[in-house]
């Protein structure tokens, strides 16, 4: 689908606060400011349209949108540790705004931010002169690099920069996934112990039950065999007192006391 003149309009006014953001502003500068403020209106608009982009492009637009409003947002902030915080949570874009573009500008922006708020935290705890420090390097870089200019060394150091922190992101991501394999096979692992164990359980609480059960038949069966066995004792003793007293009454019968 071809870009209606609200959008093409919107990549252009973008483009050009990209390209502020990249420069060291005065505190006094106002433009990139009012220039966000109509990227807003303008992409809100774009929303709005029948034959807006896709999906995926408009949600690109309004992340460069909100990263400029944030970069915006932490440069009002005082101190520098602050700021630095502030942009560690930026989220620049992902692809580039025109076709001229290596990488994407608003990244560009992102690191050159990062790198001066720390440039700025480094000479707070230092305290040294920032702008003193950067000319110095700056100086030293030409005096090596003679033959190289000053944009295209920059440009060069900023694709290393790049290239270096999507290496560790990379990196990353690749001990995350091996983290979280590890983690799954060990919770797999875990159920499966406990599953075991609770079998185990089961079954032991099962045998005990039928242990039981059968230790109380058998303690029923001893009590009344054992009552039975003093009943037959009883009566065979009664049977031999008896028959001795009756021997005892024939003997005296058929033998006489002899005068």
């Amino acid at each position: 689908m071809a870009a209606t003149r609200l959008e093409l309009n919107l990549m252009r006014l973008l483009s050009r606060c990209e390209a502020l953001a990249a420069e060291r502003r005065d505190p006094e500068e106002w433009r990139l400011e009012k220039y966000v403020a109509a990227l807003e209106d303008m992409l809100r608009e774009l929303k709005k349209q029948s034959s807006k982009p896709a999906p995926e492009l408009l949600n690109e637009y309004s992340r460069k949108v909100d990263f400029l409003k944030g970069l915006l947002e932490a440069e009002k902030l005082s101190s520098s540790t602050e700021k630095a915080l502030a942009n560690q949570f930026l989220a620049p874009g992902r692809t580039p705004t025109t076709t001229k573009e290596r990488t994407p500008a608003t990244k560009t922006v992102h690191l050159q931010t990062k790198a001066r708020c720390t440039g700025k935290m480094r000479s707070e705890l230092l305290g040294t002169d920032p702008l003193v420090i950067s000319d110095s390097e700056e100086l030293n870089i030409r005096k090596r690099k003679g033959l190289v200019s000053d944009e295209k060394q920059s440009a060069v150091e900023l694709d290393a920069v790049l290239q270096h922190h999507q290496d560790m992101q990379e990196k990353l991501a690749e001990e995350m996934l091996s983290l979280a394999r590890s983690l799954k096979n060990n919770t797999l692992a875990a159920q499966n112990v406990i599953k075991q164990d609770n079998q185990t359980l089961s079954h032991s609480l099962r045998m005990a039950d039928q242990n039981f059960e059968k230790l109380k038949d058998e303690s029923d069966r001893l009590e009344q065999h054992a009552k039975k066995s003093v009943n037959w004792l009883l009566w065979i003793m009664l049977i031999v007192v008896c028959f001795i007293f009756i021997s005892m009454i024939l003997f005296i019968r058929i033998f006489p006391k002899l005068k």
